[in-house]
């Protein structure tokens, strides 16, 4: 029998968040019941509820940024018990069968991985996200959260965190470049950022945060960066030219890239995990001058998602985070577009309970 529990929808991309009630499908034997504790508020939330990214299915529950613990699991569930703490990202399916499912690169699927929302499921419904009490997920896309990190500072992890970790590691943040540290530059301090800058700190990087201004300094210095420096600075690019061994582009804006790709080493790489809703252009020249990449990434594996959470517990990194409830949401969408959350919004789940459903 299916599970009904309160969520937050919209029924359309102008429309205010309302509480009301959705289902959750009968649990098969694959899956895995968990009561959310917190659901991170992450900036693709806003851009697909808002149409930004194409025209999304309403009404739709967004959220994957979700941390909780397990309250049922199916009959051939292992893996997994009642009690459990654990955590769902941005996905909760994948065909399983293909090259990259069977490489743990489940995010670039063959067959297409199912989203944890706004995407068809493989019952042909569309999935609901993590802003709600319960979700229903398949054993193989759940993590497990560690004891040394609370629910709400994890739940962002799921996707900030695996989203900077993954090519902080691909690229090799950690490495040393004639006997010194790898020189990583982190390109935006959001929600994003704020975790690049950890995570490439805790790796042995040597980081600088690239913002339009000064006004986050502490904050960066406190994070782990050594220094921060001001891209609206009249001789910002060429000061820094030839700087940098990685760029994490975490910023979803129009940006010059031709002349931050100018700030890369010889063989330097800029990694985008920012989307911004516009194209971006960018000349070849900038690319082969330097023999440099520009590379994209896109989230992470499950298997590395549950090394991200390992290596935060293991170094104390967290999200920084601001906690509100379910009548807030909308306001903290606002906020975020805005730049105003320090650094990542999270839902206390359990205020849906004084919450009446529509």
């Amino acid at each position: 029998m299916p599970i009904t529990v309160k969520a937050l929808q919209k029924t359309g991309p102008d429309q205010p968040f309302r509480v009301t009630t959705i289902e959750r499908r009968d649990p098969r034997a694959d899956d895995v019941v968990i009561d959310i504790e917190a659901a991170g508020i992450c900036h693709s939330d806003i851009h697909t509820i808002r149409n930004e990214w194409g025209e999304a299915s309403f009404p739709l529950t967004v959220g994957h940024e979700i941390a909780g613990v397990v309250s049922a699991v199916g009959e051939s569930v292992t893996d997994w018990k009642v009690g459990d703490r654990v955590g769902v990202g941005c996905m909760v399916n994948s065909c399983g069968n293909c090259e990259e499912c069977r490489a743990g690169q489940e995010q670039n699927c063959l067959e297409g991985n199912v989203g944890t929302y706004n995407a068809k499921d493989v019952d042909g419904t569309v999935t609901q996200g993590g802003y709600a009490e319960k979700v229903v997920v398949n054993e193989r896309f759940v993590c497990r959260i560690p004891d040394e990190l609370s629910f709400a500072v994890a739940a962002p992890l799921l996707c900030a965190g695996i989203t900077t970790y993954a090519p902080l590691r691909r690229w090799g943040a950690g490495e040393q470049v004639d006997g010194r540290a790898k020189r990583v530059a982190v390109l935006g301090l959001g929600g994003l950022g704020h975790m690049g800058v950890q995570l490439a700190a805790a790796m042995g990087a040597e980081v600088t945060v690239l913002s339009r201004s000064l006004k986050k300094e502490q904050d960066a210095l406190e994070l782990g960066a050594q220094r921060v420096l001001a891209t609206t600075d009249e001789n910002f690019f060429s000061d820094h030219r030839g700087e940098f061994d990685l760029i994490l582009n975490t910023i979803s804006a129009d940006i010059p890239v031709d002349k931050y790709l100018r700030l890369l080493t010889p063989r330097g790489v800029m990694a985008v995990v920012g989307l911004p809703p516009a194209k971006q252009p960018v000349g070849f020249g900038s690319l082969i001058g330097g023999n440099k990449v520009l590379a994209g990434s896109n989230i992470g594996g499950i298997a590395e998602t549950q090394e991200m959470l390992d290596f935060c517990a293991e170094h104390g990194l967290a999200a920084k985070i601001e906690v509100i409830g379910v009548g807030e949401a909308d306001a903290a969408y606002d906020r975020v577009v805005a730049g105003d959350v320090h650094f990542r919004a999270v839902i206390d789940t359990s205020t849906f309970a004084d919450a009446a459903a529509e």
